[in-house]
């Protein structure tokens, strides 16, 4: 794992461990109040404790720190983690008490004995939880890096024994390639059918000219590029240092940065997603039902789109077409309203009724909604394609746009969405959102969807 992101990732848990054992106190507060216990021990309610927080929250991650907590692998030895968690309760616990004394306070004993067992369960509940994501074949898949090596044998020998050693990391070695014997347009070919993340060049051995090309190949597909030297000036690429395992390493990147703002998009996903599912859910049930009674076929339509980094991926939509619109749509190929690779059609005669009634108020879009809770897509992104037109790009430099993770809805989408007819101002406006992403342009954009979908605005 590339040190910068693991130590956002370590801020991160600080602040969930800090906030989970100031949590504890309250809840074992809550425990000691019920009637199953001797009310005589218990003095005052929490608010009269509450100050304590003050003591519990900061202490939490410098006692953990201290015991090497936040150097463990992430899936090491329960048992060392369930010790290292329990002397830190303890002693949060000790300074409580400690504090209370100096202060000449009296607080109910219970509390701080059953402190000890509430804020290690609270803890390991967590740990549990990012274990079984981790754990799960999904949660590997969101959470592992798949990277191309570049170079010589002999120059990346070195770091792939390191990686191999490692078996906790995050990093998969998808494939890698010697430019000495091989061209630089083969790592072309490896990107698309590995949906490589990033590419790692070790260039000691390996020609500069080479490596040039190869960064200006990455630069066009939107791959993060991790260089071992500083060599090479760069167009569009943001240059930053980093380094994996000891080894210095130069990062290239056309995309958003993994900053705390990409980890706060990520909880609005989540949550937001979540959230429109529970107060969409009735319309959803209608739409199912209307599509049902109305047409043959099912109600999902279900076809594999390109995801981040064009890795294929089964996207949702309430079905608003015949069933055998695929077949259909090589006839209706000369009728295209759209420049480039893509297909759009006014008064598509595949749309069934209740399907025209769907798409011109967006609720065909709304199953997404479970491929964003699934980290598949995101509120805000470019429209994730059918793999066969991404297939079609006759231009690298529209492959970019999977650089960032697809979304329900985009720049496009509130400029008019099918009234924008060229694929390449499409793409711009794409290519616009990644290049200023910020989590204010991802407010505004969804502010301005919901004018946009309540207007049907450019639906067809």
């Amino acid at each position: 794992m590339l040190r910068r992101r693991r130590q956002l990732l370590t801020k991160v848990s600080k602040i969930l461990d800090a906030a989970l054992f100031g949590f504890a106190f309250w809840l074992t507060h809550a425990i000691r109040a019920l009637e199953i216990f001797d009310r005589s021990d218990l003095i005052g309610d929490f608010s009269s404790y509450a100050w304590l927080l003050f003591v519990i929250v900061p202490l939490t991650p410098p006692l953990l720190e201290a015991q090497g907590f936040y150097l463990r692998p992430q899936l090491g030895s329960r048992r060392q983690t369930l010790w290292t968690l329990t002397k830190t309760a303890a002693w949060i616990s000790l300074a409580a008490i400690t504090v209370l004394f100096f202060r000449k306070t009296e607080g109910a004993r219970l509390v701080f004995a059953l402190y000890i067992p509430v804020a290690v369960a609270c803890a390991v509940a967590k740990d549990e939880l990012t274990r079984a994501f981790l754990s799960h074949s999904h949660g590997r898949e969101l959470s592992r890096r798949r990277v191309v090596v570049v170079g010589g044998s002999s120059d990346t020998a070195r770091l792939l024994k390191t990686l191999c050693l490692d078996q906790f990391t995050d990093i998969e070695v998808v494939d890698q390639i010697d430019l000495n014997d091989q061209p630089v347009e083969r790592l072309a070919d490896l990107l698309h059918a590995h949906s490589a993340n990033a590419v790692i060049i070790a260039p000691r051995q390996t020609l500069f000219g080479q490596i040039e090309r190869t960064i200006q190949l990455c630069e066009l597909e939107g791959v993060e590029v991790w260089l071992l030297a500083d060599f090479f000036q760069t167009r569009i690429s943001q240059t930053t240092v980093d380094e994996i395992h000891g080894h210095p390493m130069l990062v290239f990147r056309t995309g958003p940065d993994a900053s705390w703002q990409a980890m706060v998009k990520g909880v609005m996903d989540f949550l937001g997603s979540f959230l429109i599912l529970l107060c969409v859910s009735p319309i959803m049930l209608g739409a199912a039902l209307a599509v049902r009674l109305t047409s043959k076929g099912p109600i999902f339509f279900r076809q594999q789109r390109a995801g981040l980094n064009g890795r294929p991926f089964t996207m949702l939509k309430f079905r608003s077409m015949v069933t055998n619109a695929e077949q259909l749509k090589q006839e209706l190929a000369a009728l295209n309203e759209m420049s480039g690779p893509v297909f759009k059609l006014t008064n598509d005669p595949r749309v069934t009724p209740v399907g025209r009634f769907l798409r011109k108020w967006s609720i065909d879009e709304l199953p997404q909604l479970i491929n964003v809770l699934r980290g598949e897509m995101s509120l805000v992104g470019p429209r994730p394609l059918p793999l066969d037109e991404v297939a079609r790009f006759d231009d690298l430099a529209h492959r970019r746009r999977l650089s960032v993770r697809p979304g329900l809805t985009c720049l496009w989408q509130v400029s008019g969405r099918n009234n924008v007819s060229d694929f390449k101002e499409w793409v711009r406006l794409d290519l616009e959102y990644i290049d200023n992403w910020s989590l204010w342009l991802d407010l505004k954009i969804l502010f301005k969807t919901v004018p946009a979908v309540f207007t049907g605005a450019g639906a067809k």
